[in-house]
């Protein structure tokens, strides 16, 4: 029997990829998404159009901050696994908008687990992000690190989802994996990130900023590398688990740089800038609990993976 996913934020764009991989395995597909404002809505409602050729699924256009529209989408939905990626994304903006990301990564994410409980879901995975290793003087990060320091009030609400996870997990035995994703690339990028935001201006052929001199290094991780390790989560069967999910390479900002302009075929023209506050300087994922576990295994190394970004790019510019 078909498995029942609800997937918050699966207009997105590590959420489309997962509904089009869950959909041509069979299983039926529930979406929430708010289709905010945070990017351009037309690109979210395009992600839509893609999924429906693995399948067909349902959408509810649900804000998770608004406890009985999302409660109307579980109903609808009776949802065996929930996969909540939906979240006010970005360090930055989460500087200054404390309340809004808030708002809508804790309480939206609490509204998520209650939910789960009253309709007796039987496995869920939060998305959470490496931005909870704050700046720690050991790399890679490993799972069992302490992180009680976030940089950041976006870093601060994912731990606190985190904790949202493991508190319903022991007090309701819902079975949840958080799953702590790397810098994720590829189709369907956000523009505002990086790698979509630089190839776009290399290709226009102006100013790329880079903030501070170009050491900054982040462990960047295919979309799809990042699909099976929630297809992997949702099948684990413990109680309660975190595991990284990267690529466990690091890439320095100016090797990333370098690399789209190999891709690319053309020069970038840099203007260096202060580091903003609240980034981290490097991020490094331990995959050794990841891959004994879970049997995740990242396949596709970063190189490969701009090259498939970069066409992609290409024809959908």
């Amino acid at each position: 029997m078909a498995r029942r996913v609800l997937i918050t934020g699966g207009a997105g764009f590590i959420g489309s990829h997962l509904a089009e991989e869950l959909l041509r395995r069979g299983e039926r597909i529930f979406i929430v998404d708010n289709l905010d404002d945070y990017y351009d809505a037309a690109l979210k409602r395009k992600n839509l159009e893609e999924i429906k050729l693995a399948g067909s699924y349902e959408l509810f256009p649900a804000d998770i901050r608004d406890a009985r529209s999302l409660r109307e989408a579980f109903a609808a939905a009776r949802p065996n696994a929930v996969v909540h990626l939906a979240a006010r994304p970005g360090v930055a903006p989460s500087l200054r908008e404390p309340e809004l990301y808030t708002s809508v990564n804790v309480l939206g994410t609490t509204n998520v687990f209650e939910l789960s409980r009253q309709f007796a879901v039987e496995k869920i995975v939060f998305a959470s992000s490496s931005s909870v290793y704050g700046k720690f003087d050991r790399v890679p990060f490993r799972e069992d690190d302490a992180v009680a320091k976030p940089l950041s009030i976006y870093a601060a609400t994912k731990l606190a989802g985190e904790a949202l996870a493991f508190t319903y997990s022991s007090l309701y035995g819902l079975q949840t994996v958080c799953l702590r994703i790397f810098t994720a690339f590829g189709p369907r990028q956000r523009p505002d990130l990086a790698i979509r935001k630089f190839a776009g201006l290399i290709e226009d052929q102006k100013e790329i900023p880079v903030y501070g001199d170009g050491s900054m290094s982040r462990d960047y991780t295919y979309v799809t590398d990042v699909v099976d390790a929630i297809r992997q989560a949702l099948d684990y069967q413990e109680r309660f688990e975190i595991f990284n999910a990267g690529n466990s390479r690091t890439i320095r900002l100016d090797e990333l740089i370098a690399g789209l302009e190999i891709a690319l075929g053309k020069k970038a023209m840099r203007k260096y800038l202060p580091a903003p506050p609240g980034e981290m300087p490097v991020t490094f994922a331990d995959l050794t609990k990841s891959r004994e576990k879970l049997g995740y295994r990242p396949a596709v190394p970063f190189e490969e993976g701009i090259r498939r970004f970069v066409n992609w790019l290409r024809k959908n510019r």
